[in-house]
């Protein structure tokens, strides 16, 4: 698809009607509270004037998310469900307004702070892939499935909470990659058996699962041998690298910085509980208490206080 950002936000900049109700948010905030505890959790340590925007941008992801894995009532198939989703969404940009409650107030929230239209482009692709797709044979397959799954909702919060001087919105996107990256892959590692029991998915890199001899059939066998600890200490750890690149992110931004290293930290916490659970994610699901998550989140305040930016470079 072309997109014609020029002519998807001039239509709609002049206006000064408001797009999203507070019934529209609402609903938002309902659907991130019955979808994601980690994220919900989160997001109450971000500024209040940005929660709304922040719930308007999981509910938009979710709704398609749901519509791919969950129920596509009211269409022929997923396929005709989430083309339905993505119509709906370049319509809202083209009209300025939208019959649906979560795509107004995602367009409110886009135009508000600047979200480029072409910023879901890939997520709608790789809700697509996912009805088809259901291996990747490399880490470079998974990465380039992240940059639709995962990678948007980075970038769109970027653009919500802004970045601090000297700093503009693209010095800090890199981080803001990696710890979408790192937050789903957390996710992967965690509901490893939920993704195959379910949906028939292995997201664990086949070239990984060949390299510490680790097969399909011992996955659903539910096999948890030297093997299977090798290779799930082995995507640990890869992820933890991503964690470690995107922190120094977090003191780029303008706001949030509290609720974003809450996230990271809330996140990150499931890769330890995988160990604690003697790498059984077949049985035992790698979650953290409330009262761990209040630990992690003064941490993260901790860390916010003596944080700083890493230097900015002279760009050539």
């Amino acid at each position: 698809m072309v997109i014609r950002e020029n002519s998807l936000t001039s239509s709609v900049s002049l206006s000064c009607e408001p797009i999203a109700s507070a019934d529209d948010y609402a609903l938002c905030r309902r659907i991130m509270q019955r979808a994601s505890k980690n994220y919900s959790f989160a997001s109450r340590f971000l500024p209040r004037d940005k929660r709304p925007h922040v719930e308007a941008l999981y509910a938009l992801m979710r709704v398609g998310d749901d519509r791919v894995d969950v129920s596509h009532s009211g269409f022929a198939s997923p396929l005709d469900a989430i083309e339905d989703w993505e119509r709906t969404y370049w319509s809202a940009f083209e009209k300025g307004t939208s019959s649906d409650p979560v795509m107004r107030a995602y367009l409110d929230t886009a135009l508000k702070f600047g979200i480029p239209p072409e910023t879901m482009s890939t997520y709608f692709w790789a809700m697509k892939t996912d009805l088809v797709v259901r291996r990747f044979p490399t880490f470079v397959d998974l990465w380039h499935y992240m940059e639709g799954s995962a990678i948007p909702v980075g970038r769109a919060m970027t653009y919500i909470l802004g970045t601090r001087p000297p700093y503009q919105v693209h010095h800090a996107l890199p981080a803001a990659d990696s710890l979408a990256v790192a937050m789903q892959l957390s996710n992967f590692w965690r509901d490893v058996w939920q993704d195959w029991n379910e949906m028939g998915r292995i997201y664990i890199p086949l070239e990984d699962m060949e390299r510490f001899g680790y097969t399909p059939d011992d996955l659903a066998q539910r096999r948890i041998n030297r093997a299977w600890r090798d290779l799930l200490e082995f995507e640990i750890s890869r992820t933890e690298a991503y964690y470690r690149l995107a922190r120094p992110g977090v003191a780029m931004l303008a706001s949030g910085r509290w609720g974003v290293m809450t996230g990271l930290e809330v996140y990150r916490a499931i890769l330890p509980a995988i160990r604690r659970n003697g790498y059984d994610v077949f049985g035992r699901r790698a979650g953290t208490s409330h009262m761990h998550k209040v630990l992690l989140m003064m941490k993260a305040g901790w860390q916010v206080l003596v944080s700083r930016p890493l230097p900015l470079r002279a760009e050539s």
